[in-house]
């Protein structure tokens, strides 16, 4: 369908900045691009009728890993890479929160646990054995003990007797804080389209030619924020890789707080509207989820009912009300990808699954790759 000449006029002429992407970091971009350059005109081109990929189909957790994830990241990463990468989630998070308020994004500092399965007896060991050198390990970011052990007072089921809690994790309403960052962009006259997908683009050296479904146009600079879906648009280094998650109905008496980690951080779960939210499973199928089509499967589904079943609610009968999957984008490091592509082009990318806490400092970075 051709666009009239107030279409194209209105829409896609004198771009200065076109972001790829309206997830958080591409909104975050957005809005520290506009701080900076407050006369420039900037769109932001999203292909799904909301934010796709993981920044609205995520579980809400404000977290920064867990010990055996921590532990985990050890093994591919030195100590410093890895402070480094918890710093920049700690900074995220707070870019977020002083950015929309706590109130605007339903934050709750209820603090997180994790909890081991009864045939993990030896990751369990590990980590028992190594929660005083993560603390000393973390204590420059922190200045305090932030993992510390509990009895599992909850009554989990078929797992071992203590939990380990993190004092500083929290929680947000994903919905609320997709809808404020939003809402602030369109606040500050920055364009969104949505439906609109990026075909291909080229830097010309003074400005890039974009192709999309809806137009061709020039920008004088692109930025690539499309996490799960950067390989797309050329990015090798980032891997999709899809989460699947479910949703009980409204549950009686629920009185769980604070988030919950399973299996080194592939699992997790929650409560959310005296509903218990459950994702994850991925390692299940590592070569399967490797992709960036939404959809659930009968494997990893029935994984999470038992571990709902058997684990979280042993004596309660509970009705799975729905059923969804984002697209992380994950590679053999966790440190993002945040560099030029050319003069022009930029992208931020692979948040490695900690999109909630890292997202906000990546678009930041992302926007002051910009030589002003």
């Amino acid at each position: 369908m051709a666009l009239s000449y107030w279409e194209y006029k209105t829409w896609f002429t004198d771009i200065d900045f076109t972001i790829v992407g309206s997830g958080i970091s591409g909104l975050s971009c957005a809005l520290e691009l506009r701080e900076i350059y407050p006369k420039a005109k900037i769109l932001i081109l999203e292909r799904g009728a909301m934010p796709q990929g993981a920044s609205t189909k995520n579980a809400g957790f404000a977290c920064f890993g867990s010990v055996s994830e921590l532990l985990s990241d050890l093994k591919t990463h030195t100590e410093d890479e890895l402070l480094n990468l918890v710093e920049m989630r700690i900074k995220g998070l707070e870019v977020l929160k002083n950015r929309l308020g706590e109130q605007a994004i339903g934050f709750k500092k209820y603090g997180g646990y994790e909890l081991f399965f009864q045939s993990q007896q030896e990751l369990y060991e590990t980590c028992l054995d190594s929660v005083e050198h993560v603390n000393r390990l973390l204590q420059p970011l922190f200045n305090d003990a932030i993992f510390s052990i509990k009895s599992n007072a909850q009554n989990f089921g078929n797992i071992q007797p203590k939990l380990f809690f993190n004092k500083e994790e929290g929680e947000l309403d994903t919905g609320k804080m997709m809808r404020a960052l939003v809402n602030l962009a369109q606040h500050h006259t920055i364009q969104i389209l949505n439906n609109c997908t990026v075909e291909n683009y080229t830097d010309l050296g003074d400005t890039v030619v974009l192709k999309t479904s809806l137009a061709e146009f020039k920008t004088r600079q692109l930025f690539i924020a499309t996490n799960g879906f950067a390989q797309k648009l050329g990015i090798s280094t980032v891997q999709p890789a899809r989460n699947q998650v479910l949703i009980t109905g409204p549950i009686k008496n629920l009185n769980l707080t604070g988030t919950y980690h399973l299996d080194e951080g592939y699992t997790y779960f929650r409560t959310i509207d005296n509903r218990i939210l459950l994702g994850g499973g991925r390692n299940l199928d590592r070569k399967g989820e490797q992709t960036d089509s939404f959809g659930t499967t009968t494997q990893i589904q029935q994984y999470l009912e038992r571990i709902l079943a058997e684990t979280i609610l042993p004596d309660t009968r509970v009705e799975i009300e729905h059923r969804w999957s984002g697209i992380l984008g994950v590679g053999d490091q966790k440190q993002p990808v945040l560099k030029p592509l050319s003069a022009n082009i930029f992208c931020g990318v692979r948040l490695g699954g900690m999109g909630i806490a890292i997202g906000s400092l990546v678009g930041k970075k992302l926007a002051g790759l910009v030589k002003h």
